[in-house]
């Protein structure tokens, strides 16, 4: 029996119906890259990504004309919270929340004066609406650069602390932490330094990863290795792609941790070796491939695709229901127990049928 990942104890605070912190599942966010002027773009894209499991989504809000069609796409409703990202002019803030964005991402550094600052404070606090500080290395105040000589981990969580120190003398705690760094490690030991000083929610990421297989991996392994240990409340896998992307990558994350809200289908294939005697890795593409046609990725099942007896029902006895090859031939097995031998081309059908059995 896997033991559960002890979670970091974080306050708990809510965007639109969606708590983040404590206890509560970790939803999946990501951020519209269509022209943020573009109404009927930018609807079709937050859709899209509320059809791929987007829980929460930001729209960055650059000027009037976007805060115009930030409201437009509120009030057509996407099914999911909307964040107004807001850099510089502090009446952007005050007409993304006068049009019910459900959070508000800032620097406060970059607002401008405190009373600029106070008055974006007193308007969420008004609509209860949270404030999600963001630092990155780009970002940092003069005196904490002139500190640290450059954007180490400790300069980020510094960054954060002093942003969130500076909205407590305004008597506002509605606030998530999102510090962000392309260097990998230098992301996770700013997340975990925070995760020691602060029990806000943290919104984890890897900015500017790049795309492709490399983007993946450094935020796999950035976002992966804080949730292990039990950090981070909400998370958003920052590609140089459709965003759409991002959503499936987060919740491989999430799921490879036990920790997806719905964990869908599991499924463990070897990496074939001499013993293969059949074409398993065309055979796990077709599977995945038939798999997505006909609805079942989001079946909590785990399926197991082995090369050969060896890696067959002994190794993967944890799966629900997999197949083992041998020469030209395959064995369906369920829980570790065989079910039956078929010839190479029925097993995937037979594989298919058996899953949707369950």
């Amino acid at each position: 029996m896997k033991q559960a990942i002890k979670r970091r104890s974080s306050r708990v605070v809510r965007v639109g119906d969606i708590p983040i912190g404590g206890e509560h599942p970790i939803p999946i966010q990501s951020m519209a890259n269509t022209d943020p002027h573009d109404l009927e773009k930018t609807l079709a894209q937050a859709r899209a990504l509320k059809a791929a499991g987007c829980e929460i989504l930001r729209l960055t809000v650059p000027d009037m004309k976007a805060a115009e069609v930030f409201s437009a796409v509120k009030a057509a409703g996407v099914g999911m919270p909307l964040v107004a990202d807001i850099h510089f002019d502090y009446r952007l803030a005050l007409a993304s929340i006068e049009a019910g964005a459900d959070k508000i991402r800032i620097n406060p550094g970059n607002i401008g004066d405190k009373e600029r600052i106070r008055a974006v404070v007193d308007a969420c606090r008004e609509r209860q609406i949270p404030i999600r500080i963001g630092v990155n290395s780009g970002s940092l105040e003069k005196h904490i650069l002139e500190k640290y000589g450059s954007p180490t981990a400790e300069a980020l969580a510094e960054s954060a602390l002093y942003h969130a120190a500076f909205l407590e003398e305004l008597s506002y705690k509605n606030i998530l932490i999102s510090v962000k760094a392309s260097d990998v490690r230098t992301m996770i030991e700013a997340n975990r330094i925070l995760a020691k000083e602060t029990d806000y929610p943290l919104h984890l990421g890897v900015t500017e990863a790049g795309g492709g297989d490399a983007a993946l991996i450094k935020s796999a392994v950035g976002i992966g290795t804080l949730l292990a240990e039990g950090i981070g409340d909400t998370v958003r896998v920052s590609l140089t792609d459709d965003p759409v992307e991002e959503i499936s990558a987060a919740r491989g994350i999430l799921a490879s941790l036990d920790l997806a809200k719905e964990p869908g289908m599991d499924i463990v294939s070897c990496p074939t070796c001499g013993r293969t005697q059949i074409d398993l890795i065309a055979l796990c593409r077709a599977f995945k491939a038939r798999a997505k046609e006909e609805g079942l990725l989001s079946k909590p099942v785990k399926v197991a695709l082995m090369g050969c007896v060896v890696n067959g029902p002994g190794e993967a006895k944890e799966a629900d229901v997999g197949i083992a090859g041998g020469k030209g031939e395959a064995l369906l097995f369920k829980k570790g127990e065989i079910l039956r031998k078929l010839p190479e081309s029925e097993a995937l059908d037979a594989l298919i049928a058996e899953i949707k059995n369950l």
